[in-house]
């Protein structure tokens, strides 16, 4: 019992890394001026196999989770409201079909609180020779004091600075719901849950789309919603999420019908329920609940893929050949990416690319830290993630689409932050440091 406490412990720790993870939205101290200056880091001390304390894989519950019926038809009435911001660029068209090139390159960034810390960092992107930004568009940011009551104060500045200046793509994560539009259902503690009224998220997101239509180049919906933390603390439900993706894709494709609209990027986890699914399995009842098809629902199937210890090159089977060096499941690597995608080919939806939402490799070099058994050293985390660049380069196109790295770092971030050792710069900020793992992906051919 002592052993399988544990694991549960560890476990829950893990899978709330990866929804805190995401980005955060803490109010920043004032900002200061910018001066520029690149230094060298210290390596952390990456850990030997014999450390790892990673657990078997719960075993399977007696009662198989129920399969969920075909989502009802949404009947949100979608309006679209003309938009009240001016764009400076001729938006892109894109082939939905097939949106992205295979791969395209992206990091994600925290541009929201200083406009001097998101203008450095957006030139970091740039200069890295990447095209694309994802950043969080929090629901509860922008319509937060109640239904109709907008602040457009931050997006429009994020938008002016990603697109307008720099030139970039941006990736717009829509999710983290107003308290008013659960009526304090998730309780304390528990802050994201689908919305009471899916016509409250239909508005949100069409008067969104409208404003920056041609700008925003594409909307990732929610953020691993396989985990229960998603769900006001209830059970993951694969069918009410494709609800509330059916309802987000009408919504934005009626305001701006050339955005790429990507379904969540899933937890890589092995459960257990009802604390997660299965990415895999969460994945499969997706395309249950929508009848087999995404047609309607997404134009790219999102994914996250950390790549824990392994190296990028190393196929789940390889995983599971030694558990006790790299970890107990199959989504304990980045070729994870290749389970789901054999989810897509089981249902016919090979034309479908994929985009990998978050990919990286931590250094935490803390003994008491989760994290730490599948911890790196920074030169291993700056040779992984180009690496796995190459392998979806070799292996994976044409079905490979947008991948995202995580983190230029918040600035906010220290070292008692899980997500500070995912980073590849420096959370300082008027000066600028670039970690090894940025300075490799810069030096990588595109």
């Amino acid at each position: 019992m002592r052993r399988r406490s544990l694991f549960f412990l560890s476990l829950i720790l893990l899978l709330a890394f990866f929804v805190s993870a995401c980005g955060g939205t803490a109010t920043p101290s004032g900002p200061t001026e910018a001066t520029i200056a690149r230094s060298p880091i210290p390596t952390f001390t990456s850990i030997t196999p014999g450390e790892q304390t990673a657990t078997p894989e719960p075993e399977a519950t007696a009662e198989k989770t129920a399969q969920p019926s075909p989502a009802p038809s949404i009947t949100a009435t979608v309006q679209v409201a003309e938009a009240t911001a001016t764009a400076t660029q001729a938006p892109v068209v894109r082939n939905l079909t097939h949106p992205f090139d295979s791969p395209e390159y992206g990091m994600q960034a925290f541009l929201w609180w200083r406009p001097e810390v998101a203008d450095r960092d957006l030139g970091l992107i740039r200069d890295a020779g990447f095209g694309w930004v994802k950043q969080d568009f929090p629901w509860r940011e922008i319509e937060g004091g109640g239904k109709g009551q907008f602040a457009w104060e931050r997006p429009d500045k994020v938008v002016e600075l990603a697109h307008d200046k720099f030139g970039l793509n941006i990736l717009a994560r829509v999710d983290r719901q107003p308290a008013w539009a659960t009526g304090g259902r998730c309780g304390t503690g528990i802050e994201m849950g689908p919305p009471d009224n899916l016509q409250d998220w239909a508005d949100f997101l069409t008067t969104l789309a409208s404003r920056y239509k041609g700008r925003i180049a594409g909307y990732a919906v929610w953020n691993e919603p396989n985990l229960a933390r998603e769900w006001c603390g209830q059970p993951p439900d694969p069918a009410g999420y494709m609800k509330l993706l059916q309802t987000a894709y009408k919504a934005i494709k009626a305001a701006d019908p050339n955005a790429i609209v990507i379904s969540a990027g899933l937890s890589p986890t092995g459960g257990p329920m009802p604390v997660a699914m299965e990415d895999t399995e969460y994945l499969d009842k997706m395309y249950q609940a929508a009848g087999g098809s995404m047609t309607g629902y997404a134009d790219v199937v999102g994914v996250h893929a950390p790549g824990y210890k392994a190296p990028p090159e190393l196929s789940p089977e390889e995983v599971m050949a030694d558990p006790d060096r790299w970890g107990h499941g199959r989504y304990f690597t980045f070729r994870r990416v290749e389970d789901l995608r054999a989810i897509m080919e089981k249902y016919g939806d090979t034309d479908r690319q994929v985009a990998i939402l978050e990919m990286g490799w931590t250094t935490d070099p803390r003994p008491e830290s989760p994290y730490h058994w599948h911890a790196v050293t920074e030169a291993q985390q700056a040779e992984y993630l180009v690496r796995a660049f190459q392998y979806a380069k070799g292996h994976w196109r044409p079905w490979i689409g947008l991948m995202t790295v995580i983190y230029v770092c918040n600035v906010d971030w220290t070292e008692n932050d899980e997500q500070y050792y995912w980073c590849i710069t420096e959370p300082i900020y008027p000066q600028t440091i670039t970690r090894p793992a940025y300075d490799a992906l810069a030096e990588m051919p595109k």
